[in-house]
C-alpha cells in the first residue's frame, strides 16, 4: 500500500513532517527525524501516526479535533515505508538506533494493530537496529493489548522496546484535566512498568511541563527510580495549548521549573529534558499542526 503525499515540510537535517493521505478525510502526519543526531547513522527516529485524529482530545494537543478512526497494519507501515525507501530504496537501514515511534496521531492502545506492524516492521526491512517506542495515556480496559506488548519486549525484543506513559501530573484531577479520558491510575501505570522492565531501557514517564503540578515526593512514593526514568518536555505551542490557556514556563534559559528537575534527579531518577531543536516549532512539527493547518485552508477554501 502506498500513501499520497500532499503536503511536507521541514528541513531533512532535523525533523521533516509528512501530510499523507489515503483516501477521502483519511490524513495523517508522519515523521522523518535525527532525533537529535547528525546522521541517520547513528540514529534514525520515523514518528507514525495509528489513527486519522485522536479520540482523547488532550487539551493541549491537536490531533484531537479531527478523528475518523484507527489506521490498518498496512496504512502505518506505508509511513515507514515512504520514509525508508526515499533515503534506502533497498529498505536497508544502517543505523545505530533505528526507532519507529507510535506517538503521532492517535492514542495506539486503542488500536489492535499497532501490534500487528509493530512485529511486521523488522520482517520487511534490513534492520542492523530495531526500537519500537509506544507512548501512551494509558487508556482503561486495554489491559490484553498492553499484555501483548509487554509479551513483545520481554520474549522478542529482550528489553529494546522503548514504552512511554504521558503522565504531564502527578494529580489526578489535573491529569483528567489535561487527558479527559478513562484511564490507568499513577498507580497501575507504576504496577505495570514494573512488570514490563527486564533491563536495559527504562520505562519513561513523559512529563510535558506547563504550569501542572508535579509533587516529587508523591512520584518517588508510586515509581522506583529502579524500573522508570523521566523525560521533560516542553508544552508546545499548539493551537489547542493555546485556546485552553496552557502556556510553556520551562524554559532553561530563564531556570523556569528546573527545581523540579532538580527535585526529580535528588529523588533518584534519570531524567532528561527533552527541549529539542526549537525550529521545529517553525516546521510545525508537533502532533496535528500540519494537519489543522491544511484542514482550515480546505474549509477558507470551500
Amino acid at each position: 500500500m502506498s500513501i499520497e503525499i500532499i503536503k511536507e515540510q521541514g528541513d531533512e537535517d532535523i525533523a521533516k513532517v509528512y501530510l499523507g493521505s489515503f483516501g477521502k478525510n483519511r490524513v495523517v502526519e508522519f515523521v522523518d527525524s535525527l532525533g537529535g543526531a547528525q546522521d541517520r547513522r547513528d540514529k534514525w527516529v520515523v514518528i507514525v501516526s495509528s489513527m486519522f485524529g485522536c479520540p482523547i482530545d488532550c487539551k493541549f494537543c491537536d490531533a484531537g479535533r479531527e478523528f475518523m478512526g484507527p489506521l490498518s497494519k498496512e496504512e502505518m507501515i506505508a509511513q515507514v515505508d515512504h520514509i525508508i525507501r526515499k533515503h534506502s530504496p533497498s529498505g536497508k537501514v544502517d543505523s545505530d538506533k533505528f526507532k519507529v515511534q507510535f506517538a503521532r496521531m492517535g492514542e495506539p492502545a486503542l488500536n489492535d494493530e499497532v501490534i500487528d506492524a509493530i512485529k511486521e516492521i523488522p520482517e520487511r526491512y534490513d534492520l542492523k537496529t530495531y526500537m519500537p517506542c509506544i507512548s501512551t495515556v494509558a487508556p482503561a480496559g486495554r489491559d490484553d493489548w498492553f499484555e501483548e506488548i509487554l509479551r513483545i519486549n520481554h520474549d522478542i525484543l529482550g528489553g529494546d522496546f522503548q514504552m512511554q506513559f504521558s503522565l504531564h501530573s502527578t494529580d489526578e484531577g489535573y491529569r483528567d484535566h489535561l487527558i479527559p479520558a478513562k484511564k490507568w491510575s499513577l498507580e497501575e501505570i507504576a504496577d505495570y512498568g514494573e512488570r514490563f522492565y527486564v533491563g536495559g531501557r527504562k520505562v519513561t514517564l513523559n512529563f510535558a511541563i506547563g504550569e501542572s503540578p508535579i509533587d516529587v515526593d508523591r512520584l518517588r512514593d508510586i515509581f522506583s527510580p529502579e524500573f522508570f526514568a523521566i523525560k521533560v518536555t516542553p508544552l508546545n505551542p499548539t493551537l489547542n495549548a493555546e485556546e485552553n490557556d496552557l502556556v510553556n514556563v520551562f524554559d532553561e534559559d530563564t531556570g523556569n521549573r528546573l527545581p523540579i528537575v532538580k527535585e526529580m534527579r535528588e529523588a533518584g531518577f534519570d531524567v532528561f529534558v527533552s527541549i529539542g531543536d526549537l525550529r521545529e516549532n517553525e516546521i510545525k512539527s508537533n502532533c496535528g499542526q500540519i494537519l489543522q493547518t491544511y484542514l482550515n485552508k480546505e474549509t477558507m477554501e470551500v
